[in-house]
């Protein structure tokens, strides 16, 4: 059986994001029931309940952890260490989709996925050798190719992992120091993923810049998709104050519109449609909000930290 956890719900940055004195991120410091904090955006899925494949690897991983006890430690008597975790699906190379890999730099085997240019920019920089590649194999992961995902020593994880390019963008911090719209990225840069098992599956998508018929096809009817809910509307962070950039030049579709994805995804057919990555300006993160109405309207759940699904 298909099982997920999701570890983080938010954008880059969660919510409340430490330096956002937003209407909505007070809300969240001051313990408002109706807009509960949520951690930076990563599922967790397994096919026996026992070994775990992160789909992502934030930085708020370690928090986290502590907060999902079926990814506590479970050692076998005479053992002083042990984690359930036995691998990392990787959707990009962003800091919020990377850095929580130092987290799990204690010498503990598992295996990373990740497209070639995820794994190019792990290669780049050093501080990643703390992920000791001796203990945690980088294994490339071919686009639109079934993958049965295996642990660091090769054995079995009962999940099958197809990863396929989403239109997006590369990273925040190889774009040009200019500033200049580095445009859409060559396929890899961003990728979705279908993870099944037993019979069913999940789309995770936590970044996609467009919905093109191709992608609309390929999710059409699905059991599940978590998509990319980084804004409500493309303009969002500059009326806001937050930020010089519109949801499309940060490679991210909005969800109002027109052109965004609640109109877009009407009648594909999916069973279960679920928001994350919601970035801390977002009125959909507000249970009392007419945006979170008009999402669920339509047919949408909003994720939550400790939110666990089976397709």
């Amino acid at each position: 059986m298909l099982r997920a956890i999701v570890l983080g719900a938010a954008a880059g940055g969660g919510f409340p994001q430490w330096n956002s004195a937003g209407p909505g991120c007070r809300r969240a410091l001051a313990g408002d029931p109706a807009a509960p904090a949520r951690t930076q955006a990563s599922l967790a899925v397994s096919a026996d309940g026992e070994r775990w494949v992160l789909l992502n690897a934030s930085p708020d991983l370690r928090q986290q952890i502590i907060a999902t006890p079926a990814l506590h430690p479970r050692p076998a008597p005479g053992e002083i260490r042990h984690s359930p975790i036995a691998g990392v699906v990787l959707t990009g190379a962003e800091v919020d989709t990377i850095a929580g890999l130092l987290t799990l730099r204690e010498r503990h085997a598992f295996a990373l996925y990740g497209a070639e240019q995820a794994l190019a920019v792990l290669a780049a920089n050093p501080i990643f050798q703390a992920v000791n590649p001796a203990i945690v194999p980088r294994r490339v992961m071919p686009l639109d190719t079934p993958l049965a995902l295996r642990d660091a020593a090769g054995a079995p994880l009962g999940l099958t992992v197809q990863a396929f390019a989403v239109p997006g963008k590369v990273p925040l911090f190889l774009e040009d120091a200019s500033g200049a719209d580095p445009g859409r990225a060559e396929e890899g840069e961003t990728i979705g993923l279908r993870v099944s098992a037993g019979g069913r599956a999940l789309f995770f998508i936590p970044g996609c810049a467009a919905l093109p018929p191709a992608l609309a096809a390929r999710l059409e009817g699905a059991d599940c998709v978590f998509f990319d809910g980084t804004l409500w509307r493309d303009d969002e962070m500059m009326r806001a104050g937050a930020g010089p950039k519109t949801g499309a030049r940060m490679g991210h579709m909005s969800l109002d519109g027109p052109g965004g994805t609640i109109a877009a995804f009407a009648g594909l057919g999916m069973r279960r449609r679920i928001l994350i990555h919601m970035n801390n300006t977002n009125p959909v993160l507000l249970a009392d909000s007419p945006e979170r109405a008009a999402a669920e309207a339509a047919g949408w759940e909003v994720a939550w930290d400790g939110m666990e699904v089976t397709p």
